[in-house]
């Protein structure tokens, strides 16, 4: 073989096994950093096969390698991608344009979602945010006294709060036009990483259960496993499933829509993701456009329709905000048979991530 037929072969079986390596179940940050850069190694696969062609296809010996394992690539991203198509049916159905009424309005919540980064010093950009957009809920993550304190410009608008800055980048701070009836402030699996479960009242009157999550991502340099990460969005997964009435998760949950995790999540929970059938909307990192992903997420019950949905421009920060506007439609609910439920063992894999979570945590807090 020539030098080129060698570069090509261990091109693709380099990409193939980046592509497959996430397959293996095991929670430690190397693996699961696999579950990330799947629309990246897509491309690259493409271009391994436009390669593969313009070398003349050869085939002999291992070199058989190069188009089947690049093929089979394609073939697997293309099955995890294909959902946050417009090919595929929409989970989240969009509210009529004729239903713009009273009655929508007075049942419409609009949320702008945003990891502002703790050291970006742009905060004049957020508050624009909120006069350009209106949200009637913002959800502030990574921010410190610094954020709280600079964005006290718009607590006027939002007289409604649960604020609680940290200086370790999971500070959280929620502004509300509604009233919020009850809340709580959460650690559920470690003790200064907050979260927040809040009942927001809409003009109608109805009730909904908000939650709000920013778990720890697996990495080096801050969670050797993903395991609580996982186990904190099963927890908060396993309560919404237990909850009558209409539910918001939204937050950096620090996984990919496509991931296990995420899709094992909608399946304990029941809820549904708006950018199923619509698009991706990678949040992630909005710096560096071909190291993108779908970071920062926001799940609904099936009660809610779709008004509009749309990532933000940057406001200085390593991710994109999000916004996202949901009408309360209770006589429109999905079908039961739409609403995601749990297969085989995700009940099983579910409560073991949480047991080894919180035994992981109770060790800690005893050594």
């Amino acid at each position: 073989m020539y030098a080129i037929d060698y570069a090509l072969l261990i091109y693709s079986i380099v990409i193939t096994l980046a592509s497959f390596i996430n397959l293996i179940r095991l929670d430690y940050w190397w693996i699961r950093m696999w579950d990330f850069p799947h629309l990246q190694l897509t491309v690259l696969a493409g271009i391994g096969v436009l390669g593969w062609l313009a070398i003349g296809y050869p085939r002999e010996g291992f070199l058989i390698i190069v188009p089947i394992g690049l093929l089979a690539t394609l073939l697997y991203q293309s099955w995890l991608i294909y959902p946050f198509t417009p090919l595929h049916r929409k989970q989240v159905v969009r509210l009529p344009h004729n239903s713009n009424n009273e009655t929508s309005e007075r049942n419409t919540i609009r949320l702008l979602v945003s990891n502002v980064f703790m050291d970006n010093t742009q905060t004049p950009k957020v508050r624009d945010m909120t006069d350009q957009y209106k949200p009637d809920v913002v959800l502030v993550l990574e921010a410190n006294q610094r954020w709280k304190d600079e964005l006290a410009a718009i607590e006027p608008n939002y007289p409604y709060r649960i604020l609680y800055p940290l200086e370790n980048t999971y500070g959280m701070l929620m502004y509300s036009r509604y009233p919020i009836r009850q809340h709580e402030l959460r650690f559920l699996i470690q003790d200064d990483i907050p979260s927040i479960y809040a009942q927001l009242e809409l003009p109608s009157g109805q009730l909904i259960h908000f939650y709000g999550v920013h778990p720890t991502p697996p990495s080096p340099t801050e969670n050797d496993r993903s395991t609580e990460r996982d186990a904190e969005l099963l927890l908060v997964g396993k309560e919404a499933r237990t909850k009558s009435g209409p539910i918001i998760v939204a937050g950096d949950l620090n996984d990919v829509a496509w991931s296990h995790t995420t899709r094992l999540f909608q399946r304990i929970s029941g809820l549904l993701d708006p950018r199923i059938g619509r698009g991706l909307y990678n949040t992630f990192h909005a710096k560096y456009f071909f190291l993108r992903w779908p970071l920062d997420h926001v799940f609904v019950s099936e009660h809610f329709q779709l008004q509009r949905i749309q990532r933000l421009p940057n406001c200085g920060s390593d991710h994109f905000p999000m916004f996202i506007a949901l009408t309360y439609v209770p006589e429109q609910a999905q079908q039961p048979n739409e609403i995601p439920q749990p297969e085989q063992d995700d009940l099983e894999e579910s409560n073991e991530k949480i047991t080894e979570a919180r035994e992981e945590r109770t060790s800690t807090q005893t050594t």
